[in-house]
């Protein structure tokens, strides 16, 4: 988070709004007033989150992430209404204002003063496919392994019943925790301890599924997603094609959605109807198209049918069903799904979070 970053304040009273407003000002915090957090990043982003008692309650129907700096703002002295709420939403201060404009002025002095020393957070990509068997796994892999040659990179498994990614890898028999034995309810975690825990493969950390299809709950995957972004380590998600709480966390967090799609007409009419679920919850989305194209179909067409932008397409992958069986993936130089992933790591370089990186 830079130093540019404000306080996302989501309160109803106009009076109680002009008061964060002025103490804000004092604190030389830039506020953003909503009425909801528009996604995950938003609300995770912000140096500081201010709301009433309304705004905490919605906020935890939505299960939001646990962050620091959420503050529960009130006109008058609190009662244990707003004390509930309080603990809801994970605040961790409950301020009335103007009775205490210090006690604010303080709290979101020292949240600005954190953000500027904040490292720079690392990119979030989901990736999903745009009919069953697209790939959509082994670019996920390919992207991280790319994305690992750079930084710290994170894939992490969102699909209870793909088998586990880290069999796509070869990584079946390494030491280290999957998904099953993780017992977390949310909350901030270290990205430090968490990548010790996992097991790796040339500078990618792996938080596989295991292999009796437990779900992934939403709660956890949202601190783990935020833990490998502010560890300052490029966060894919590998997403299953079906709405679950755990598919939307992965799609809101990301910085980019990816749709892969093969360069067939059943495929595209598959896509079609995914592509507006992936818009819907995040409208930063792309496709990248996969050979072989046996009718023909150009990779803008493709891209035109799903009704998303052009990421990058990529010819088949020869011998890639051979690979993965003989010990997982690995990647050539010259492999097209190195050429596709190293486009789509262009596209993220774009965005200010990687470029600050």
């Amino acid at each position: 988070m830079g130093s540019s970053a404000g306080a996302l304040v989501l309160i109803g009273d106009a009076e109680l709004r002009n008061d964060v407003d002025r103490v804000a000002a004092a604190a030389g915090v830039q506020v953003v007033h909503a009425d909801e957090p528009s996604g995950r990043k938003v609300w995770a982003g912000a140096v500081a989150v201010l709301l009433d008692r309304d705004a905490a309650h919605r906020c935890a129907q939505r299960a939001l992430p646990r962050r620091s700096c959420v503050i529960l703002v009130t006109p008058v002295q609190p009662g244990p209404a707003d004390f509930q709420a309080a603990i809801a939403v994970g605040a961790q201060h409950v301020v009335t204002l103007p009775d205490h404009d210090d006690e604010l002025m303080a709290e979101l002095s020292d949240a600005a003063e954190a953000a500027l020393t904040d490292g720079p957070r690392g990119a979030v990509v989901a990736v999903i496919g745009g009919r069953g068997g697209a790939g959509a796994s082994v670019f996920a892999a390919a992207l991280a392994q790319t994305a690992a040659e750079e930084t710290d990179a994170l894939l992490v498994d969102v699909d209870p019943w793909s088998g586990g990614i880290d069999l796509l890898l070869g990584l079946e028999s390494d030491a280290g925790l999957r998904w099953p034995d993780l017992m977390l309810q949310g909350g901030r975690l270290n990205y430090a301890a968490l990548r010790d825990a996992l097991p790796r493969h040339r500078g990618l950390c792996v938080l596989s599924s295991g292999r009796r299809g437990a779900d992934v709950d939403a709660a956890p995957l949202g601190a783990i997603v935020d833990a490998g972004s502010r560890g300052g380590a490029v966060v894919v998600c590998d997403v299953p094609r079906r709405s679950t709480a755990a598919a939307e966390t992965a799609l809101e967090s990301a910085d980019l959605a990816i749709v892969v799609v093969p360069a067939d007409v059943r495929s595209c009419a598959a896509a079609e109807g995914v592509a507006r679920w992936v818009s819907t919850v995040n409208p930063n989305a792309g496709v990248v198209v996969r050979g072989p194209a046996p009718g023909g179909l150009r990779s803008a067409d493709v891209a035109e049918v799903v009704g998303l932008p052009l990421l990058a397409a990529m010819r088949p992958q020869t011998g890639i069903a051979e690979t993965l069986e003989r010990g997982g993936l690995r990647l050539r130089r010259r492999a097209p799904l190195v050429g596709a992933a190293h486009r789509v790591m262009a596209v993220l370089r774009q965005h200010p979070v990687v470029s600050a990186a």
